[in-house]
């Protein structure tokens, strides 16, 4: 089946639908990553995009339910340039075009990625859309440019959790706060605010030795100090961090009473909470092989990343600069200098990605067990 995939500049290109009949909008970037195709669809954070993958054969080892991020996917369209339709791996229990089919998102292949990618690169990430249901490319075009921008937009509200919950493998078990907040006693309480997190953050938290409860996007500090915890986390999620003021406002009044990490957006929310700024980078760092530096050790470390927006904090002279994307220097990480807060941009959890930068789960721990002088 054609499918047209048309950009906000007039630019198109054809491909054909490896799923269904249908139409998708969203801002469209590139992944760099050669595998990861699943955890990339479950990622909350790509809500709102048309996801490109640059590396031309896709789906190869199929999908299977342990590698999953999220009970469903997030992306609004998926882009390869060849999709394996004949999986070959022990764990795959279905091929990517069947997923895909299942949850009614549309994906496409015969794309040229290699010029769509140098598209990107040159005028930086676009609005389009995906169709097979309009052959003019123009036309489409003209409603890629009536599409809200990805500046403005508050996603992470969207995608966060109704209700709080614990994971367990990868199923959420509910829990009802007016009761009890149900902490097990296994090391610190941990207040997870979810603006759109990884399960695999969750699971490396409770590796590090924390109680992780997690809680809706809407909660407020007075919400999250009534539970009583001892340590706050700020999660990853899509969108335009600036657009979020009531989380930016709860993490200003949460900074003053806990110890707080932060991981993507989550590390946009604290500095704009401290009084930084956030600004929409050209195409994002979207793979799994970007340098970092880590300048408290001098270490270069390769990072999984997925982000559209970036944070400058260069004008607080109490926060310090932790890591350094060595790609375009932008900042990385950050932390206080007389508060127990850590942030960091990229994606610790390597899910997927290389590990070299899972220590930042331990150093969160080592400094809660500080700040409570243990």
């Amino acid at each position: 089946m054609k499918a047209i995939l048309a950009l906000e500049d007039g630019s198109w290109f054809e491909g054909r639908s490896v799923t269904t009949d249908g139409e998708a909008e969203g801002e469209v970037i590139f992944n760099t990553g050669m595998t990861g195709y699943q955890e990339i669809l479950t990622d909350p954070s790509y809500a709102g995009q048309i996801v490109c993958m640059t590396y031309p054969h896709i789906g190869n080892y199929g999908i299977n339910p342990e590698d999953v991020e999220s009970a469903k996917i997030h992306v609004e369209a998926f882009v390869v340039k060849e999709c394996c339709k004949t999986p070959s791996n022990w764990r795959s229990v279905k091929s990517l075009p069947d997923y895909l089919k299942e949850q009614g998102v549309l994906g496409i292949e015969g794309v040229d990625t290699r010029a769509l990618t140098r598209r990107l690169r040159l005028s930086g990430a676009m609005r389009a859309i995906v169709s097979t249901r309009e052959t003019d490319p123009e036309a489409l075009a003209a409603r890629a440019r009536r599409i809200p921008t990805m500046e403005g937009q508050s996603l992470g509200d969207k995608v966060s959790t109704a209700k709080p919950y614990r994971l367990k493998g990868s199923t959420p078990e509910y829990t009802d706060l007016a009761q009890s907040p149900g902490w097990t006693g296994q090391g610190p309480r941990l207040a997870v605010l979810d603006y759109g997190i990884k399960w695999s953050i969750l699971h490396l938290l409770e590796q590090a030795g924390f109680d992780p409860l997690v809680l809706p996007a809407s909660s407020t500090a007075a919400e999250v100090k009534a539970l009583e915890p001892q340590a706050v986390f700020l999660s990853n999620g899509p969108g335009d961090p600036a657009a979020l003021q009531d989380a930016v406002q709860t993490t200003a009044e949460l900074a003053d009473a806990y110890p707080l990490a932060g991981i993507c957006l989550g590390h946009q929310l604290l500095g704009l909470a401290l009084g930084g700024r956030t600004y929409k980078l050209k195409f994002g760092h979207h793979g799994l092989n970007h340098p970092v530096m880590d300048v408290t050790t001098g270490r270069i470390e390769i990072s999984s990343q997925n982000h559209g927006f970036c944070v400058d904090v260069s004008k607080l002279d109490f926060c310090e600069t932790t890591h350094v994307n060595l790609n375009d220097q932008t900042l990385e990480g950050f932390a206080h200098k007389s508060k127990p807060i850590i942030a960091i941009q990229h994606h610790p959890e390597a899910a997927p990605g290389p590990h070299d930068t899972r220590y930042f789960f331990t150093r969160f721990r080592t400094m809660v067990r500080e700040a409570a002088g243990v």
